[in-house]
């Protein structure tokens, strides 16, 4: 296996990756994308996570395309191909960078949880919530089981 070539912060900023992939300390990793990324943040400083979040909110609009601050909200959902470690490599560089709140929605589960710098919650009554500003998203419908599923006439 031969060496990885690293690649600056400007190489990444100022080039579109098919597919899309996430920059890592001058690593790019593969990401597993939707059909559209909208906005990324990628601070100038060493590790303070380069990275792409499938949602991101701020409060206020935000002037530029590249954040030099933390977002108010990062939500990452789940696909098949991704993986706990990487997964709490990502929450843990949001965390470092300031973001308050990282949801993470796993679809197929219908599970939720919330990361912030006091602790992790699981989702168990089905909202997804921030405060100040308080936000409450619904999580999706509780999995129907064979028992309640209705019956086709």
């Amino acid at each position: 296996m031969g060496a990885a070539t690293l690649v600056s912060l400007e190489g990444y900023l100022s080039t579109s990756y098919e597919p899309v992939c996430d920059y890592v300390d001058g690593d790019l990793e593969d990401r597993n994308v939707g059909k559209k990324t909208t906005v990324v943040f990628a601070p100038s400083r060493p590790r303070a996570d380069q990275r792409v979040p499938d949602i991101c909110v701020t409060l206020g609009e935000p002037e530029e395309q590249v954040f030099a601050g933390a977002p108010f909200l990062c939500v990452e959902i789940l696909s098949p191909e991704d993986r706990a470690g990487r997964i709490q490599r990502k929450i843990a560089d949001y965390l470092k960078f300031g973001v308050r709140y990282i949801w993470v929605i796993d679809p197929r589960e219908r599970d939720a949880v919330i990361y912030t710098a006091s602790g992790t919650q699981v989702v168990a009554d089905g909202i997804l919530p921030t405060s100040d500003p308080d936000i409450a998203v619904p999580r999706s419908s509780p999995k129907m089981s064979a028992a309640n599923t209705p019956k086709s006439e």
